[in-house]
Order: structure tokens, then C-alpha cells, then sequence
């Protein structure tokens, strides 16, 4: 049976907040801003990213905690005078009506792609910019250039297929080949230059594709921390460490441990 949602534990969160923040309540809460939450903000975030397609138990203890610094920002910004988590649940109440108006309108729409696209449109009468060059610079480079490379495409800076940033990405790993061979002292801005096209020509691709870079490059980046650890365990077992294996035991392991799980 699928659990059903309510919203009854939410008073006594806000509660809890409250009692927090009181006059005698706790002092490091009392100390917080929306400046210093920033960090928590980040952490917590990246901490559900971690459990929210693994283990259940651990992925709801996380959304709790970051659903705490929704309440936690919320109830500095109602000290100020500025708005209510009641202000912030009506907010996005508000706009997941309007910007369906294919469930909670008269119009229809059956394609994904167009319902994002309509999706789009709305925010645009919104006043919302959707100008490439409006995106956040604060966020991750790999989900903020996904973000320009969408937001470029709706203004038909795209290729039509995935052919097009394919042939990029093959394109600029030859321009990445042509610079190792530069002096170091006139080859290291274009070394630069050059990689981050690379990686900028990859994002596209998995834009293309319907995938997240930020998750497939966190969930690589996983995936090889794991082969690597045990094909260190191997070795310690027979004695010895990566650093003293020969390139050849270090190729068999890694093939060994590559298809096990992650």
C-alpha cells in the first residue's frame, strides 16, 4: 500500500522551530542567519543526493533534514517581516496549478517534451528571465552549464539531433590532443581553455540525452572510488599495495572488480 501524506506532522516541526528560536530556546539556533545557512543548505542537499536512490530509510531521514532548512529559512524570514512558510507553501502551491494547466486547466497535452516546453513559456509570462545569461554563476558548473545549454536552445542556439554534440565532443578532445604538445608557459591558458570547452561539448550531450551530468559524473566518480578500494583490499590481502603492484596485476584487478557491484 502506498503511504499517503497529510501534512500532519508539520505543526509540530514548526513548533519545534519556534521553540528553537525563542528567547530561551537554543543558542546555536538563535545564532543562525540565512548567510550562515548557507553551507547546511548545501550539505543537507548533497547528503539526499547521496541516499535518494539507495537506501529508503536513510532517504527520508535526509529530505527530514532538509526539509528542516525550508522551515529553518522560512522562520528567520517571518522574523524580519518578509513572508511565512505558510507564504512559501502557497507560493509553490500557486505556481504548480498555473503551470499545469493541462491537469488543472482546460488545455491538453499528452508529450512530455511539450509539457516542458509549456512549462517554459509560462515562466517566461511570469517575468522569469530565461536568458543564458541570467544563471545562477553560484551553481555546480556541470548543472549550470546544462542550465545555459537548455536555456540556449529554446532560443535555437541547438543541434537538431544528437549527432551534432557528438561530433563536438570528438571535435574539441582533438583541440584538447593539439594543445598537450604547447610549451608550459604558452600552453597552459589554452590547456584550460580547451578542457573546458571539452567538458562543456559532454554536458550537451547528456543534455541531449535526457540525462544529468551533475548525477552521471557524482555516480562515476562513485562508482570508481569503489573499483579502486577494492582493488586495494585484493592486494592487501596478498600482502602487498597498489603502489607495488605492476601496471599488468593492477589492469587484471581492475577488469577483476569492474563488473562487481557498486
Amino acid at each position: 500500500m502506498t503511504p499517503t501524506a497529510t501534512g500532519a506532522g508539520l505543526p509540530r516541526l514548526i513548533a519545534i522551530m519556534d521553540r528553537l528560536r525563542a528567547e530561551d530556546g537554543c543558542p546555536w539556533d538563535r545564532a543562525q542567519t540565512l548567510l550562515t545557512l548557507k553551507g547546511y543548505l548545501i550539505e543537507e542537499t548533497l547528503e539526499v543526493l547521496d541516499v535518494m536512490t539507495t537506501d529508503a530509510t536513510e532517504h527520508c531521514e535526509e529530505l527530514g533534514d532538509l526539509l528542516f532548512q525550508v522551515v529553518f529559512q522560512s522562520r528567520i524570514r517571518a522574523e524580519e517581516g518578509a513572508f511565512s512558510l505558510d507564504d512559501v507553501i502557497a507560493s509553490i502551491a500557486d505556481k504548480l496549478e498555473r503551470r499545469h494547466p493541462h491537469v488543472f486547466g482546460d488545455e491538453t497535452i499528452d508529450d512530455p517534451a511539450e509539457v516542458a516546453r509549456r512549462w517554459e513559456s509560462i515562466k517566461t509570462t511570469e517575468g522569469k528571465s530565461s536568458r543564458p545569461s541570467d544563471v545562477a554563476t553560484d551553481w555546480s558548473a556541470l548543472v549550470r552549464a546544462q542550465k545555459v545549454g537548455s536555456r540556449a536552445s529554446r532560443v535555437g542556439f541547438d543541434w537538431p539531433d544528437i549527432a551534432g554534440p557528438v561530433a563536438k565532443v570528438h571535435e574539441e578532445l582533438r583541440e584538447v590532443e593539439e594543445v598537450l604538445t604547447a610549451p608550459d608557459t604558452a600552453g597552459a591558458a589554452a590547456r584550460h581553455h580547451e578542457i573546458g570547452d571539452l567538458l562543456f561539448s559532454v554536458v550537451n550531450v547528456a543534455r541531449h540525452l535526457g540525462v544529468s551530468a551533475e548525477a552521471a559524473l557524482h555516480d562515476a566518480t562513485a562508482r570508481f572510488g569503489g573499483r579502486v578500494e577494492r582493488v586495494q583490499r585484493t592486494l592487501e590481502a596478498d600482502g602487498t599495495t597498489s603502489k607495488e603492484a605492476s601496471p599488468e596485476t593492477l589492469d587484471r584487478l581492475w577488469e577483476l572488480h569492474k563488473h562487481a557491484r557498486d
